[in-house]
């Protein structure tokens, strides 16, 4: 009977020492796994300082959670680099630099067969205006495939000349951003599908 007890007792401790022990276990897990998320929480507050020295809290994300939106915003650029000029040599220079940083060789094999065709000689004799607006942009992101639709005014001294502007392509990420480049984007094997005059309005000349 004593012995019965006494192993009776032995296994009561053993399974309250166990009990205790995964216990124990269970509540390091639940605070580290709680710690973990404050200080990733933590991490992404960020203090930046405005103009006038007060700091003011910014939060980090994750850079796939917008990047729907930092695409359209890239193309949208490109386009209105490449299509909105003015009747300036170094305005045009200027313009087409910064678009060829958005843009593969595709983008250069455009700009040169345009330069070869005497296009922006013409804007400068013309004193022509050129302006774009995006009118939407159909994004596939699997496939980092995109459709550009905009409207382009050309104004002249004589004419005003509304077009439909319709281009493709495809993106690339790159790894690292930069000044020129702030979305790390690239468009690849970018190419016209359709550019038609939509209105042809003459100006009357006095």
């Amino acid at each position: 009977m004593i012995i019965k007890n006494i192993e009776s007792k032995v296994r009561l401790a053993t399974f309250l020492s166990a009990g205790s022990l995964l216990c124990s276990l269970l509540i390091c897990g639940c605070v580290s796994f709680f710690a973990y998320q404050q200080v990733r929480d933590a991490r992404k507050s960020i203090y930046i300082l405005d103009p006038g020295g007060i700091p003011v809290l910014a939060r980090q994300t994750d850079v796939q959670m917008n990047r729907a939106a930092e695409y359209r915003a890239h193309i949208a650029r490109f386009h209105s680099l490449f299509f909105s000029l003015t009747p300036d040599d170094k305005y045009i220079e200027y313009q087409m630099k910064q678009a060829m940083y958005l843009v593969d060789e595709s983008g250069a094999a455009q700009y040169n067969n345009l330069k070869e065709r005497n296009f922006f000689n013409s804007i400068l004799s013309s004193s022509a205006v050129l302006t774009i607006r995006t009118d939407s942009v159909f994004l596939d992101e699997k496939r980092r495939y995109f459709r550009y639709y905009g409207t382009q005014k050309i104004d002249r001294r004589s004419s005003t000349i509304t077009r439909s502007l319709v281009t493709e392509g495809y993106l690339r990420d790159l790894e690292i951003r930069s000044d020129n480049n702030p979305n790390a984007v690239l468009i690849t094997s970018w190419k016209t599908l359709q550019n038609k005059d939509l209105e042809n309005v003459q100006k009357n000349n006095f």
